[in-house]
């Protein structure tokens, strides 16, 4: 089944690769998507039930769903967000020498 979530702060590969990394460990999740531009995690999983914990993983880097966070808490978010885009772009230019 596909579970797909619109979730903020998502601006470049770099943010994509630190989704990637971060949610492949989970062992309910077969692939993931990060659509950049739309702002859209989709997973695909044989396990309804893991949505609540997806959703937890993705806030805690900074990437809450959309409309669910605002003032101090969207803040937050962002600055998370900046700091793991940043290391998802150093952690893919690693990965590519």
């Amino acid at each position: 089944m596909k579970l797909s979530l619109d979730v903020e702060n998502i601006k470049g590969s770099g943010c994509a690769n630190t989704i990637e990394v971060h949610l492949r460990d989970h062992p309910n999740i077969h692939e993931i998507q990060v659509d950049v531009d739309q702002g859209i995690v989709t997973i695909d999983t044989d396990n309804g039930t893991i949505k609540d914990d997806i959703v937890l993983r993705l806030k805690k880097m900074g990437y809450p769903e959309k409309g669910s966070v605002d003032g101090i808490e969207s803040m937050k978010a962002k600055a998370s967000s900046l700091v793991s885009c940043a290391m998802g772009k150093i952690n893919r230019q690693k990965d590519s020498e």
